[in-house]
């Protein structure tokens, strides 16, 4: 059955590429078909394609079996083609038995897909009784297709460990057996199902079943115990089936695996873990291997602005080839003999060569996983600390600072000594990797800033700038020379970055905002026209100087802000905001009547918005028509009102 199976496997790729193409093309398209967007319903109440999607899958494995992961599971494929390519270097993968490993994926079905649903109805009502209840939506149909998936750069080590690296060291389905949460859920439910493996007389339990079997299912040992296959790592490929020399196979439906008594004489229900080797010291040892790996590259013990982190099922696997390597190396260590695939590791008492290199590299992965977890657990101490560091940007990058309090400069220092340890290598800290470099840095500066060491705030960010020019980096370092009094530095770095950079729109806008603070109107708007001519990917700049021209400029500036707001319109003739620019420049320039006018066109588009209103009173006031103020006035308040009665709701 391999043949039929590897096409209906391919069918699936082809539908996958066929759903990205059509997005890239359309910008639109049906939303993820990936069981992982079940979260999103389960934590609150969006129903998704995913969800649908899982919801079918399960219930149709409660009746034919655990058929999906054979047949439709695009990691399934990528399994076993590695397998296929393994085999022709002379690699033939064994399973590896553990019993507390498969343990794994049921462990993350729980906490990706029943831990969400008992925290929001048992404990979110004692702990988060604020919590917004769940209300039930649709989102079928999206914009955003890759939002919730991984990037190239997270893909192809992806699939190199989950396929190739788990299938190397634990078997053709190793990711499925210790790593797979989808697993976790099919494997309990198809024990419900009443579509099984099942044998006639003509048995004669010659092991062709066994030796096929690619899940690691002893096919023979089961049907003759209980006429059926019941191991839940039965995929339903079939191929047991096709290679049976007597015919005495096939795939039928009866009683479900659930209904068999438990057997005092038995094997415990034959599962494949059964057979394993290991003592439970070993269980436990490995076990505790895989956690480490996986909280190692995982870590949901809290949020942090610099977490290293990979996607879950990504951790999974890891957390799986780690726990193999682990063991072997401990093997190798203690002399035991042992060997990898046809390489010897221990001969007779003495570690080979190839032995050295395996423990050399288990323990150059241990250091690395080691490192990545206390960074992590770094980062997020000192993100606890920095939450705790409330200040107003105005008083700490202000000329006037204001000292904080000494609770604030307590968690601040904190929050600096975390994230100093944090930081990569040759930055003082202990991270091997620079991925989370900037993030830190700029919570540094920040700090820094705080507790009124503006000097190294400003070092930071210039190594920042250097290292790697942001435009983050450039508004929060004009910010620093500001509040050094080095304002012609400022202005001349603004300049600089702003020429070199003519998309950067919100550094342009730290610019102009900056100098009508500093009540430089003409400066501002020089600025602001530069930004304007040359920014070619947004017409923000354009809208920038537009009401810059209305608000603060001169007469003929404020006729030149009409006429740039009236272009914008002719390519969005139902934009309330921009009659609305229109109107104050008309009430500017003495035109009440006019801006009366526009004003109405206005409000008949945006009813609810209360700076219409405003500005319509503004226009009454200039004709002397108090009882017309007065109704402005009265619906902007209205409007108001119900807004923010409206937030307090939600």
């Amino acid at each position: 059955m391999t043949a039929r199976r590897f096409t209906i496997l391919i069918i699936v790729q082809v539908l996958m590429i066929a759903h990205l193409i059509q997005w890239l093309a359309m910008g639109a398209t049906l939303a993820p078909v990936e069981p992982s967007e079940s979260m999103e319903t389960l934590k609150h109440g969006v129903i998704t394609v995913g969800f649908i999607f899982f919801t079918l899958a399960i219930l149709s494995t409660a009746v034919l079996g655990r058929w999906f992961c054979g047949w439709g599971c695009h990691i399934v494929m990528l399994q076993d083609f590695c397998t296929v390519l393994l085999r022709r270097v002379g690699i033939h993968p064994r399973p590896f038995r553990a019993r507390l490993l498969m343990w794994i994926p049921l462990a993350l079905a729980f906490y990706m897909f029943m831990w969400p649903v008992v925290y929001r109805f048992a404990l979110a009502p004692l702990v988060q009784p604020d919590l917004i209840p769940v209300t039930l939506s649709w989102k079928l149909t999206t914009k955003e297709f890759w939002s919730t998936m991984p990037g190239i750069a997270m893909s192809i080590p992806f699939l190199l460990v989950c396929g190739f690296a788990t299938v190397w060291f634990l078997g053709q389905k190793g990711y499925c057996t210790y790593a797979c949460p989808y697993g976790g859920v099919f494997a309990p439910v198809d024990e419900l199902a009443i579509g099984r493996i099942r044998v006639t007389d003509a048995c004669e339990g010659c092991g062709h079943c066994t030796a096929v079997c690619t899940s690691n299912v002893r096919v023979h040992e089961e049907v003759a115990q209980f006429k059926m296959v019941v191991n839940s790592g039965c995929m339903k490929c079939l191929d047991c089936v096709s290679v049976c020399p007597k015919d005495a196979l096939y795939f039928g439906f009866g009683k479900p695996a659930v209904s068999l008594p438990v057997l005092a004489e038995a094997p415990v229900r034959a599962d494949a873990a059964a057979h394993s080797s290991l003592s439970w010291r070993a269980e436990c040892t490995i076990l505790s291997l895989a956690l480490f790996a996986f909280y190692s590259v995982y870590f949901p013990f809290g949020e942090s602005v610099a977490k290293l982190t990979v996607p879950l099922l990504f951790a999974s696997g890891i957390a799986a080839c780690f726990a193999f390597m682990g063991w072997k190396s401990i093997q190798i260590m203690s002399r035991v003999p042992t060997g990898f695939h046809k390489t010897n590791l221990v001969k007779q008492g003495r570690i080979q060569r190839a032995g050295i290199l395996f423990v050399a590299c288990t323990a150059l992965i241990a250091c690395a996983l080691a490192d990545n977890l206390a960074v992590n657990f770094m980062a997020w101490r000192a993100f606890r600390n920095d939450l705790l560091v409330q200040m107003p940007e105005s008083l700490v990058f202000g000329k006037d600072r204001v000292r904080p309090s000494a609770e604030v400069q307590e968690a601040a220092r904190s929050a600096l000594w975390w994230y100093e340890h944090a930081r990569p290598l040759g930055a003082g800290g202990i991270a091997l990797s620079t991925a989370s470099r900037d993030a830190i840095d700029y919570r540094l500066a920040w700090l820094h800033a705080v507790v009124n060491e503006l000097p190294q705030s400003k070092q930071i960010l210039i190594d920042a700038w250097d290292r790697n020019p942001q435009e983050t980096t450039a508004i929060i370092l004009g910010r620093i020379n500001r509040a050094l009094s080095l304002d012609a530095e400022s202005d001349q770095f603004f300049r600089v970055v702003e020429a070199a950079n003519p998309n950067w729109i919100a550094l342009a806008d730290e610019h102009v905002t900056w100098l009508i603070h500093e009540d430089r109107i003409a400066d501002a708007i020089t600025i602001a026209r530069e930004a304007a001519a040359r920014s070619t990917e947004s017409t923000l700049p354009t809208r920038r100087l537009s009401m810059l021209l209305i608000e603060r400029g001169n007469v003929q500036d404020v006729h030149e802000g009409i006429s740039l707001t009236r272009k914008s319109l002719e390519s969005d003739p139902t934009n309330a905001f921009a009659m609305g620019a229109i109107a104050m420049g008309q009430i500017r320039l003495e035109r009440p009547k006019d801006a009366l006018a526009t004003l109405t066109t206005a409000i008949e588009i945006a009813p609810s918005e209360a700076t219409l209103h405003d500005l319509l009173a503004e226009a009454y006031r200039a004709l002397g028509d108090e009882p017309g103020v007065e109704r402005a006035a009265a619906q902007a308040g209205r409007i108001r009102s119900a807004a923010q009665h409206q937030r307090q709701h939600d």
